[in-house]
């Protein structure tokens, strides 16, 4: 299974999809050829890559089943999309294009980066946050967020705006373990004391989570 396989996994079947920031078209070809949506809207920034997407989904074009906007971020895309994709972008790139559209009706979000950004934002909004785990592939983790743009979100405390909803989730573990090696590599160098203060702070928090949740029969 791809990272496109497992990040699409996280899609509802609806009636029209919205993939934003679209790149090569994979997870809306993923969507049509599975028979998870009747239409679709793929948007990009560059023209370059939209046209990658073009020719990936050329005959869904030409049947009219899908339309292809050269834009930024949601400008372009219906706000009664049943549901929007936003993959592979930075966090604050995904919050600067909800701030300056709209929070879709359902969204699924995969931040490369700043995801605790991400999830103050929406929380902040309003918005009901239901899924929001990471995956694995090719030994890096993606983060994905899931949710309506509004309803009660789930619980969020500190641990959970840092790693997400499923504490417990082994590939929750297995990333916090990774980040953990992390820093407690970055502490065996020469670091200035405000740098070193939040490392440690940081591996403080990652050990309590794994300690916490290890308590809790895992």
């Amino acid at each position: 299974m791809d990272r496109i396989e497992k990040l699409c996994r996280y899609l509802d079947y609806c009636t029209t999809f919205a993939d934003v920031g679209c790149d090569h078209g994979y997870c809306t070809w993923y969507m049509l050829e599975n028979g998870m949506c009747e239409s679709a809207v793929i948007s990009d920034i560059s023209a370059q890559s939209l046209n990658k997407a073009e020719n990936l989904l050329k005959s869904y074009i030409q049947k009219g089943v899908v339309t292809s906007v050269c834009a930024d971020g949601l400008e372009g895309v219906n706000k009664d999309v049943n549901q929007v994709l936003i993959a592979g972008m930075g966090g604050e790139e995904i919050i600067s294009i909800l701030k300056k559209s709209f929070i879709p009706e359902n969204f699924v979000l995969q931040p490369m980066k700043n995801v605790r950004a991400v999830r103050e934002f929406l929380l902040e909004k309003g918005a009901a946050i239901s899924v929001d785990e990471p995956f694995e592939f090719g030994g890096k983790f993606y983060y994905v967020i899931k949710g309506k743009n509004r309803g009660k979100s789930s619980i969020y405390g500190g641990q959970q705006l840092d790693f997400g909803l499923n504490l417990s989730g082994e590939t929750t573990r297995a990333y916090i373990l990774t980040e953990l090696k992390k820093k407690l590599s970055y502490l065996e160098r020469n670091l200035n004391e405000d740098v070193r203060c939040r490392f440690e702070a940081e591996v403080r928090q990652m050990k309590e989570v794994l300690k916490n949740e290890s308590g809790r029969g895992l």
